[in-house]
């Protein structure tokens, strides 16, 4: 449908835009694929952040994105601003005619969302929404079971989400616990989990929410509950705190089937703790191998997510985790804010 240039004859230039916490993860990954890409810009408005970042990645620094787009020689930019800006600042990128990265949730908003999608297409270059925790071995062996058909018929799905987040944590910026910039437990913190229902799971039929800010002094949710059912006719329940005493505790996922149980657990499903089928495969010898110790609940997913993107654009693989594949797990969360605000059963799609 869409025909993008690829870029395989030399490095791809990288740029990105919003150098805080999690940006530390992408340099990262782009230090580890040195071979084939390169951060020639980096931009953000905090001096002392962008003064870091380009003390670390000696790439040129900027302090507003036009500034940047209007020099840069980047193939394509990387957003790890905050959430709320993602939309504005991909349309403005998309218009530069460059590919865009962009980190989760892609938007707040539904139809920012679909705006971002709309502005890609129409300029031609691709959109990327970062799904890295996809990509860690635990879930990966997960989704191979689910897709080989080994659980049967899929019966119930929990999704538990027990972290903390202090006051200090949403006080350490001003965007942080707002519905503009950031959205709540939800949202933000439990984003990547959301998106395992339907990567894993299948299109949700609908879904029943409730959210409440029970400890600390925020616009949104620090705590929230669903109930959801599938199209396929499995149900489930996503349960997420960030209030949990005195740290992360845990980030799981529980599938029970017709012919098989598995639950990953550890503080983000970095461990396969149950892992019971009826019939045994020679891959059923990797789930002790995939088990990996982490202190972040990030995972060590953003290398491996780069990879897939780096072979996209030089046209050797398929991008696993494009505009409209974001759109599904933004959709199944603004339907779930929908539903505890309305408090009503919320059907899917949002809509057609």
């Amino acid at each position: 449908m869409y025909n993008y240039p690829l870029i395989n004859e030399r490095k791809i230039r990288l740029a990105l835009v919003g150098c805080g916490r999690i940006a530390v993860n992408h340099f990262g990954a782009i230090e580890k694929h040195a071979d084939r890409v390169e951060l020639v810009d980096v931009c953000d408005v905090n001096a002392v952040a962008l003064e870091r970042a380009v003390a670390r990645t000696q790439a040129n620094g900027y302090g507003s994105l036009g500034e940047m787009l209007q020099a840069t020689t980047a193939d394509m930019v990387i957003l790890s601003t905050p959430s709320g800006l993602h939309p504005d600042q991909t349309i403005q990128v998309a218009l530069s005619g460059r590919h865009v990265m962009t980190e989760k949730p892609m938007a707040t908003r539904w139809h920012d969302g679909v705006r971002m999608v709309k502005a890609c297409d129409d300029a031609n270059v691709r959109l990327f929404v970062v799904k890295q925790n996809r990509r860690n071995a635990t879930l990966q062996l997960l989704k191979q079971a689910v897709d080989q058909g080994r659980f049967g018929k899929i019966y119930s799905v929990a999704i538990n989400v027990f972290w903390t987040r202090p006051q200090e944590y949403y006080d350490s910026a001003k965007w942080r616990g707002t519905w503009e910039f950031d959205g709540g437990a939800f949202m933000n913190q439990a984003s990547h989990y959301i998106d395992l229902l339907d990567w894993l799971i299948g299109p949700v039929e609908s879904v029943m929410a409730y959210t409440a800010t029970l400890a600390r002094n925020i616009e949104v949710e620090d705590s929230g509950v669903a109930a959801l059912r599938w199209r396929s006719g499995a149900m489930g329940t996503v349960n997420v705190t960030m209030l949990t005493y005195p740290k992360n505790m845990e980030g799981s996922i529980t599938i029970l089937g017709e012919k098989g149980t598995v639950h990953i657990g550890g503080v983000a499903v970095n461990e396969i703790q149950t892992w019971a089928f009826a019939e045994s495969r020679p891959e059923d010898a990797e789930i002790t191998d995939a088990n990996y110790q982490t202190t972040s609940v990030y995972g060590f997913g953003h290398p491996l997510y780069y990879d897939n993107v780096i072979k996209t654009l030089r046209g050797e693989a398929e991008a696993e985790t494009c505009g409209r594949e974001g759109l599904k797990s933004l959709e199944l969360l603004v339907a779930m804010y929908l539903s505890a605000r309305d408090g009503k059963r919320v059907a899917l799609p949002l809509e057609y």
